[in-house]
């Protein structure tokens, strides 16, 4: 997966536009091979356009692929068929569509971007990860390790599958993770008092007595959701990985925390 980053945020996303108003927006799904992104930005450049937004999530329809979010600097609609005919001819490519296309004054006057109205929209965040989930970067200290792998893919099936109402899931850790876990635990425990804020350590006591936060035992999202509901109208959801800054700030928007339940990996806890 491509990663082109800003200055402010981490991700897959890259905006290069000075003036929104001049812009179209395309939409595709690639087949994930070495060069597959390269191939459809020729294509942009065969059509004698500039990409000025371009933004990445995993695929629903195309596995494995990704889907892209791509701003072009024309809002002529005939430069938009012709970069969508180009791109069309891209072999890894296996959808095109114009999400927005500016020469329509009155659709961008009344545009909208989507967010989330209900707390069931959350549901439509399940795959859109940025990062970790069911991938590891080469870099990851499990990356190569095979039953690492296949466990961390366990839990994050649940989280992937997992819709509003339905109860948090509970894991059954093992004592590896539960290793793991202490050795953290007892480590940070020690550096609270001289460097958590007052806030935090006045909470922090309330998590151990009430969530089963503790160095002998992992705790539960569901016994910290239920807390966290009772104390402050917040709950917890189960995510596969790393949400983009926009899905993560509208799901605080329903008092709703995302939250993985994957342990980090034993030989760099």
């Amino acid at each position: 997966m491509m990663r082109i980053n800003n200055n402010s945020e981490p991700g897959t996303h890259y905006d290069a536009s000075s003036n929104r108003d001049q812009r179209s927006t395309l939409f595709f799904s690639v087949h994930d091979k070495v060069g597959a992104l390269d191939e459809c930005l020729r294509a942009l450049k065969k059509a004698g356009v500039s990409m000025t937004r371009i933004e990445s999530r995993p695929s629903k329809s195309v596995d494995p692929g990704y889907d892209f979010f791509v701003d072009i600097d024309s809002r002529s609609k005939e430069v938009v068929i012709r970069v969508v005919d180009e791109i069309k001819q891209v072999s890894v490519v296996r959808d095109v569509r114009i999400v927005s296309n500016l020469d329509d004054e009155a659709a961008v006057a009344d545009a909208v971007p989507w967010f989330p109205r209900k707390i069931s929209d959350l549901d439509t965040f399940a795959e859109k990860v940025l990062e970790m989930g069911e991938e590891l970067s080469s870099d990851h200290p499990g990356a190569k390790d095979p039953v690492y792998r296949r466990r961390r893919m366990e839990i994050v099936e649940k989280a992937k599958t997992y819709r509003t109402g339905q109860p948090l899931p509970r894991i059954e850790y093992t004592e590896q993770e539960r290793e793991t876990w202490r050795q953290v635990y007892t480590r940070l425990r020690e550096m609270y008092p001289r460097y958590a804020c007052r806030e935090f350590l006045h909470v922090f006591p309330l998590l151990e007595q009430n969530c089963g936060y503790g160095a002998d035992d992992i705790p539960q999202i569901e016994d910290i959701s239920r807390f966290l509901k009772d104390c402050t109208g917040f709950t917890l959801r189960p995510v596969m990985g790393l949400l983009t800054p926009r899905d993560f700030l509208n799901s605080l928007a329903f008092r709703v925390f995302h939250s993985t339940q994957y342990i980090r990996h034993h030989s760099d806890p």
